[in-house]
């Protein structure tokens, strides 16, 4: 594959879509579009491997061991041995297993060639295994990492800015149907990077267009394969009824109490996360084993299946939401206790993603705030899913349109409260987080 270089426009008031009009960049566009083929096919393939793994682990080999289902107890052992994979992978393998999931979702730096398979190991082992974070992190350093290293084993002088747009057009493709449209996907990253103007335009249309194509690949091969598309979609939605003014003061409550949780859920992360450090073998297993009792206490406590507190949560939302009736508010705050603890927990020492716990946490306590006079169904659940989400990602826009799209219709009619609830936990939140350590100054120079 030829790629031109990519030049990057002339300083000073030259128009700032000039780079648009070069040739280099019809060529990166159709670089995008040929990489966005086979990236989504490997991100395809690893959503399919984690699933077929935990079918296996949770499913599977208790069965073969002679259990009449799987035992409310299993949860600990096997997540004790998902930490000590994750923490060789981490210890042993280039790349630390990929970002730090505690200190949020990091999408500006796709990782080298070396660094791909200690990041993919651990991923899988997380998600295998049960920890409560999701796929979306691995799968964007994955998707960056390949699409650059593909070019560059094609082209080795590509400049630095032609990488970083193939290495986002890469996430793009890799994320482009897991939060249920390319279009949120493409929002996550473009707010997570921190761009705006027109460098947002020059790098957001190879990214659609990948993320176009990747959509293409996860439905064709969903449909060829029998396996699904593995997007987060809500077949049923409850009717909403349309916003009014005690709507409005719960969304003042849900979008402070979700501020409250997400800050104690991300300080309790942070501050773990340097204890696991220290000894990360051994922390990373009990670390492990503790997201396994918490599971353990959920199940002995409600009744429920120990799963709804592991895993990302991505495809319980939709159980959930049509299983409501049989769950009471105390089974909900249960939930909600119980996934935060073992959210936090995860984040301190595994690898993966926070978006996918954040929403289901939240759209756990919105159910339960639903229970109360003057709330319905959809927009507690809409409204907690939007506050929880932006309390972790601290990203705006992206949980607006998560809290909103995902319900489709519904959704449009809740929007103004999923708004305030957003708004109000994203300045609550920024208003608890931990003031960043000053920098020391420079010494002064000697004469």
């Amino acid at each position: 594959m030829q790629t031109e270089p990519v030049e990057p426009p002339a300083a000073g008031p030259s128009d700032p879509f000039a780079l648009v009009r070069t040739r280099g960049y019809t060529v990166l566009l159709v670089a995008t579009a040929l990489l966005g083929v086979p990236i989504s096919a490997a991100a395809f393939g690893f959503l399919a491997l984690v699933s077929e793994l935990q079918s296996l682990a949770y499913t599977d080999l208790p069965r073969g061991l002679g259990f009449h289902g799987t035992p409310s107890w299993w949860p600990v052992p096997l997540l004790a041995v998902a930490g000590l994979l994750v923490a060789l992978a981490i210890r042993r393998l280039p790349g630390s297993g990929g970002h730090k999931p505690a200190e949020g979702l990091v999408t500006n730096r796709a990782p080298t060639a070396v660094q791909l398979p200690g990041i993919a190991l651990a991923a899988v082992a997380t998600l295998a295994g049960g920890a409560v974070l999701g796929p979306e992190a691995p799968l964007i350093a994955l998707g960056g990492g390949l699409a650059v290293f593909a070019v560059r084993a094609a082209k080795r002088d590509l400049r630095p800015n032609a990488s970083a747009v193939l290495g986002a057009a890469g996430s793009f493709a890799a994320v482009s149907t897991l939060l249920g449209s390319p279009l949120i996907g493409a929002f996550l990253l473009m707010e997570a990077a921190g761009l705006g103007g027109a460098t947002m335009g020059v790098v957001l249309v190879p990214g659609l267009l990948a993320a176009g194509v990747g959509a293409l690949i996860f439905t064709g091969l969903g449909s060829w394969t029998g396996l699904g598309t593995y997007s987060l979609v809500l077949p049923q939605v409850p009717h909403a009824d349309r916003p009014d003014l005690a709507g409005f003061g719960w969304a003042l409550v849900v979008g402070a109490a979700s501020a409250l949780l997400g800050a104690g859920i991300h300080r309790a992360a942070l501050f773990l996360q340097v204890r696991v450090e220290r000894r990360r073998v051994t922390a990373t297993v009990l670390t492990g084993a503790l997201v396994g009792v918490a599971a353990l206490v959920y199940a002995e406590w409600t009744g429920h299946e120990a799963s709804e507190v592991l895993y990302s949560g991505q495809s319980a939302l939709g159980p959930l939401l049509d299983g409501r009736s049989g769950y009471t508010v105390a089974a909900l705050i249960v939930l909600v206790c119980c996934k935060s603890l073992a959210y936090g927990l995860s984040l301190s020492a595994f690898r993966g993603g926070p978006v996918f716990p954040s929403l289901f946490v939240g759209a756990a306590g919105g159910l339960a705030f639903a229970h109360l006079p003057g709330l319905d169904v959809t927009s507690g659940f809409a409204m907690g899913v939007g506050a929880m989400c932006v309390a972790m990602l601290r990203l705006p826009m992206t949980a607006v349109l998560l809290a909103t799209l995902l319900l489709g219709l519904e959704g449009l009619t809740v929007m103004p409260l999923v708004i305030v609830a957003v708004a109000v936990s994203y300045v609550l939140s920024l208003r608890l987080a931990p003031a960043p350590a000053p920098e020391e100054a420079p010494p002064p120079a000697s004469p």
